[in-house]
């Protein structure tokens, strides 16, 4: 559901680097709907405070007489009243920031019964934050954000249950308010003690009237750049000093929407807004109509890529949902692979390859659970996040080889044209994979979804010279070492004259082919196009730095050393795993090993290409904080000589030819 730019990585999950903690409740029975919200917020952003109303209708799906929401532990229940006005008790259980409301008397199934919740708290902490050590809502001078999963509200069933919300918002005249649905001037609450400031106010009222999850706000001092090129009604909000970016992001931003329409048809709305967030949250964030990114994640050279993912969500999550956290694949895999799709229209097969690269990378990262039970796990841990997202688009990548282009594309369509508005379950999605193919596909899913691991491939063949001037036969055997896996492998066979190439129907540990060939083979590679999830040393050796850095984030320098030591030995020469070694030392103020770790780096073997031009930069922050400043200007200049700009490197390294780095304040010596 949320992506996450890594400084010096091109794109990564966001929340596989990232330690959050929210109770896996995949299994738990969703016990009422939450159908509507009548929300009046007040936003005081001096004070960073929030004084709010919620009135929340619920229909019951068994006899109710406990109601359990989800809601901010630092937000004060000031009182819980049912539709005659009655108060009623209401428990917090600050463990898992929930809140329990005994009825006055029983709901009986598919009955509804209003209920109105009255609180007010001050919101500027990842302390107590529903997602441990992350910021999801706070109220600010230069920017309010209340995100969904930010719990700013009573949440039922966090991304399964959908809703309809009316959201009356009020801060100072000078803000604007952003979120989901029609927006219009409204009457300032009348709620106690309620006030956005000393200054004058403005209340703006949002209403979106279709099931979805519209809980999203962000307000703030924004420019409004707006187009409706393509019919689409677009606006952007960025601050002041992202304002020339926003043409280029809105040219992109239509680009990608119309493209995803083309492949999917219509979303639920035309509409987008494209809001800037402040870079102490994530660094993406969707609802209904609404398209956030981190300030970080906007730079001069468009980021696409985390656009266009974010964008996809109006289709796979706005629209399509998960029935439940076992089928959250399908939104958020979904939203990851109509990413890659898009790379593959804009940057070619080449940009394809990298995406699918990455994300074979994280969907074996944590390969321990099957994704038909990642329910179990954490929603925002790294695990769940790695499984439901890259191995869900590893899938979609997979099946799109099994059955074709044309095939699968009709899949998607049938798929979201029939449940859009709707949550969805995996056994949906198969059904309508099976019609459009014409045959059973249990075998694949069950392969992927219901099983853990990945082949790892090896070839043996022969090559016999045919009589006669016909050329050469190749005989062979394709083996790995999952007993039950089937699916079928491109072989392609290199030859002094034509490339040849094969499709193999892989079955069990060894599977046998023949291929003709007119120029003598020289070399046959098993899966050239990585149409297939397979393991490698290559892959292992980046899975195991992922969960690495996942640890870094965590604050767990040790563990995270563990897996950087084990990825050396691997491949003792990766200039990836040095990398990340060194800046692990960076961070501990250990500059002399981080030092050797970042010279290790680039006696490695380049890969990627981006670890030379930030070792250099490192190494000279390294030189300017130990006073070594002549030293420090050679390697930005060496970084300047690699031409290499990618995250803004070489404007770093320009920046600190011209003023030394300094550590930031707090002694706090992140690169």
């Amino acid at each position: 559901m949320l992506v996450f730019a890594c400084p010096r990585r091109s794109l990564g999950l966001a929340l596989a680097l990232i330690t959050l903690s929210l109770p896996a409740v995949a299994a738990e029975k969703l016990r009422f709907h939450a159908d509507n919200y009548q929300i009046e917020a007040v936003l005081n952003p001096h004070e960073h405070k929030i004084y709010a109303r919620a009135k929340v209708k619920v229909t019951a799906l068994e006899d109710l007489n406990i109601a359990t929401f989800q809601l901010h532990n630092d937000l004060r229940l000031s009182k819980v009243t049912d539709g005659a006005g009655k108060t009623l008790a209401a428990d917090r259980i600050a463990q898992d920031s929930s809140v329990r409301v005994s009825l006055a008397k029983t709901v009986g199934k598919g009955e509804s019964a209003d209920l109105t919740f009255e609180y007010q708290g001050v919101l500027d902490s990842a302390d107590d934050s529903p997602v441990s050590g992350l910021k999801l809502s706070s109220i600010n001078d230069n920017t309010c954000y209340l995100l969904y999963p930010g719990d700013w509200f009573p949440v039922n069933a966090f991304g399964i249950d959908r809703f309809a919300a009316t959201i009356s918002v009020t801060v100072p005249a000078h803000m604007i308010v952003i979120g989901s649905g029609m927006v219009s001037q409204g009457e300032t609450p009348a709620l106690k003690s309620a006030s956005a400031g000393s200054g004058p106010t403005k209340t703006y009222l949002l209403k979106y009237e279709k099931a979805s999850f519209p809980g999203t706000i962000v307000a703030g001092d924004f420019g409004d750049y707006a187009s409706t090129d393509a019919g689409i009604d677009l606006h952007v909000y960025f601050k002041p000093v992202h304002k020339d970016l926003a043409a280029a992001y809105a040219q992109t931003a239509v680009k990608e929407f119309t493209y995803f329409i083309t492949l999917y048809g219509p979303p639920a709305s035309n509409v987008l807004r494209l809001v800037e967030l402040p870079d102490d949250t994530l660094p993406s964030a969707w609802a209904p109509e609404l398209a956030a990114l981190a300030g970080r994640a906007i730079t001069p050279r468009t980021n696409y890529r985390l656009l266009a993912d974010t964008i996809a969500h109006q289709w796979w999550g706005v629209s399509v949902s998960p029935a439940s956290r076992d089928d959250w694949w399908l939104q958020d895999g979904s939203a990851r692979y109509s990413e890659a799709r898009y790379i593959e229209t804009a940057a070619g097969i080449g940009g394809l390859q990298e995406a699918i690269k990455d994300m074979s990378v994280g969907a074996l990262a944590y390969d321990t659970v099957p994704l038909s039970s990642a329910g179990k796990l954490d929603l925002f841990s790294p695990e769940f996040q790695s499984l439901a997202t890259d191995k869900g688009a590893m899938i979609l990548h997979m099946l799109r080889w099994v059955v074709g282009d044309q095939k699968f594309d009709q899949t998607l369509r049938d798929f979201y044209t029939q449940f859009a508005g709707k949550p969805a379950t995996a056994e949906d999605f198969r059904t309508i994979a099976e019609k459009d193919y014409g045959d059973k596909l249990t075998w694949f899913f069950s392969q992927w979804l219901d099983s853990t691991g990945a082949p790892e491939f090896k070839s043996k063949y022969t090559v016999y010279r045919l009589g006669n001037n016909k050329g050469f036969r190749v005989v062979g055997q394709i083996a790995q070492d999952l007993d039950l896996f089937r699916m079928p492998v491109e072989l392609k066979i290199d030859t002094d004259g034509k490339t040849e190439t094969k499709r193999v129907d892989v079955t069990g540990t060894d599977s046998a082919f023949s291929v003709d060939t007119f120029g003598r083979p020289r070399r046959i590679t098993i899966d050239p196009d990585n149409r297939l999830l397979k393991n490698s040393p290559d892959v292992r050796l980046r899975a195991g730095i992922q969960r690495g850095q996942a640890m870094v984030q965590q604050g767990d320098m040790t563990a995270a050393l563990s897996e950087f030591n084990k990825a050396l030995e691997i491949n003792k020469n990766s200039s990836l795993a040095h990398y990340r070694i060194a800046e692990v030392f960076f961070l501990q103020h250990n500059y002399q090993a981080s030092a050797n770790a970042y010279r290790d780096c680039l006696n490695g073997d380049g890969e990627p290409r981006w670890t030379e031009v930030w070792s250099h930069i490192q190494l000279g922050k390294i030189f300017d904080i130990t006073g070594q400043r002549e030293r420090a200007t050679s390697e930005y200049r060496q970084a300047l000589q690699t031409n290499d700009n990618t995250q803004g490197a070489l404007d770093e390294a320009r920046r600190y030819l011209q003023k030394p780095y300094e550590q930031p304040k707090g002694g706090t010596a992140a690169g």
